[in-house]
């Protein structure tokens, strides 16, 4: 349980003057400080969070008007370009940069009043699936120390858990959004592709990144992504938003169709993970929900398809990491041969380069027929797959992960291994459809995420199922 209210009634709050930027800022600040052994956080804006919060309060004395999001403190993945703190994407080769501007997201957040009081870890680059990939720290689980918070938003996820702000914002490419929310047990949302801007965010794949809420509730990440939804001239792949809020949602099971994806349900899922997910879908189905099985022939493939595809788009984007560009000050860069030894000595981790490498040999040439070409042909198989399954359901649903969350160090030695961890949001995101993550239960200790996929487009209808279901499994 959250112990901030909802981000409406916090913002509502803060503009009648019951209360204030300010004292939201240092509770969030506080907390931060207090759960610090968790390492949900690389870096803190305090001067700044301190200097908006005090902007904010003297404005709601002026009697001014203030946005949707009045004082509401919020985190950022450390992929996203902010002002105040580095920005690093948890890796050394951006050790020391500092944001010239900010992303898209966080100006249309601020813009509504939000207030960034810090940039949350990350798996390096967003490579990874348990933020054991960082440069500088591992995420620990809110519910057990001893195993991660998922990844690449560990940081994001654990934060929101950890009470350390009401909302964080975090970035989505294969799961990274859904998966640890799903291990960290919040409300975890990644849109359609192209619905929020990707502009000054860390690109990791192009063609699947996509930014998202991480939350307490559906209605929170409804509010959030009504603020930072819509097209940008500064991205050319965003998509018109729905005329309507996303806010305004229409909660109800009934007469909704549900189809259970037959391989996400196999026996290789866990048998915990499993019982959990069955018993909510039997819930849903007792609140009016239609539930039918379907089997989708291209699913097994997706997780291949995403790590020839998504290592290809990774080699080309770190390419302008040279050790010249980022990561050092003028003055430590005027001696360019030094600077860059420097950069390179510590420069990209173990992950990072392997994503480089087999990104590189699959476009090289000999390769580029035999595997990506290859993969995008399967991946227009499962656009076509998915959007013939949309025709006969509204929904698709299923479980986040295999599994609940793991421990440290137990798959790190398997990158396979790590890498399956994936297997079930990968193909949400290589067919650009919305998808989201759900609390439905704990396995012991542990909780477990229900994930509900849309059609692309369909976020308004998909946030409106989310929340009728949230009720239900609460």
């Amino acid at each position: 349980m959250s112990d901030w209210p909802s981000i409406s009634e916090l913002a509502g709050q803060v503009q009648t003057g019951k209360q204030t930027a300010t004292a939201l800022v240092e509770k969030s600040l506080q907390i931060i400080s207090d759960k610090k052994t968790y390492n949900a956080i690389l870096w803190t804006t305090e001067k700044r969070a301190r200097q908006r919060a005090k902007v904010i309060d003297g404005k709601i004395k002026k009697g001014e008007s203030l946005g949707r999001l009045a004082g509401v403190p919020f985190i950022a993945k450390d992929n996203f370009l902010v002002f105040g703190a580095e920005t690093t994407a948890a890796s050394n080769i951006l050790k020391g940069f500092n944001a010239p501007y900010q992303a898209t997201a966080i100006e249309k957040l601020e813009a509504e009043g939000a207030i960034c009081v810090a940039k949350a870890n990350l798996d390096a680059f967003g490579h990874g699936a348990s933020t054991e990939n960082s440069d500088f720290m591992i995420t620990k689980n809110p519910h057990d120390k001893t195993r991660v918070a998922g990844g690449s938003s560990g940081g994001p996820a654990a934060a929101v858990v950890l009470n350390m702000a009401p909302f964080a914002i975090g970035t989505d490419t294969g799961g990274s959004i859904r998966q640890p929310s799903s291990f960290s047990g919040c409300v975890g949302y990644k849109p359609t592709y192209g619905l929020v801007s990707r502009n000054g965010v860390i690109a990791m794949a192009s063609s699947t990144d996509v930014i998202g809420p991480l939350t307490s509730s559906v209605a929170d990440a409804a509010l959030i992504l009504d603020v930072i939804a819509g097209r940008d001239g500064l991205d050319s792949t965003t998509v018109e938003r729905d005329k309507s809020s996303y806010t305004k949602l229409n909660p109800k099971l009934k007469g909704k169709k549900f189809g259970v994806i037959k391989e996400y349900l196999s026996d290789d899922v866990d048998s915990v993970v499993k019982k959990s997910v069955v018993g909510a879908i039997t819930e849903l189905k007792k609140s009016g929900a239609e539930i039918r099985e379907l089997s989708l022939s291209s699913v097994p493939l997706a997780l291949a398809v995403y790590y020839i595809l998504c290592p290809a788009e990774i080699s080309s984007n770190l390419g302008r990491y040279d050790g010249q560009r980022y990561g050092y000050s003028y003055k430590e860069a005027r001696n360019l041969e030094e600077s860059y030894k420097k950069t390179r000595s510590v420069g990209f981790g173990a992950e990072a380069k392997r994503r480089i490498m087999i990104g590189t040999y699959v476009l090289s040439s000999g390769y580029y027929d035999a595997f990506y070409l290859k993969a995008q042909i399967v991946r227009t198989k499962l656009i076509n797959e998915f959007n013939e399954a949309f025709k006969s359901v509204d929904f698709l649903i299923g479980p986040v992960a295999p599994t609940a969350a793991f421990k440290i160090g137990e798959n790190t030695k398997d990158p396979l291994k790590m890498y399956l961890s994936d297997i079930m949001t990968v193909a949400a995101s290589l067919v650009g459809i919305p998808s989201i993550s759900i609390p439905i239960s704990e396995s012991g200790s542990l909780p477990v995420g229900l994930q509900i996929m849309a059609p692309q487009k369909a976020d308004l209808e998909l946030l409106s199922v989310a929340k009728a279901a949230e009720a239900v499994l609460a």
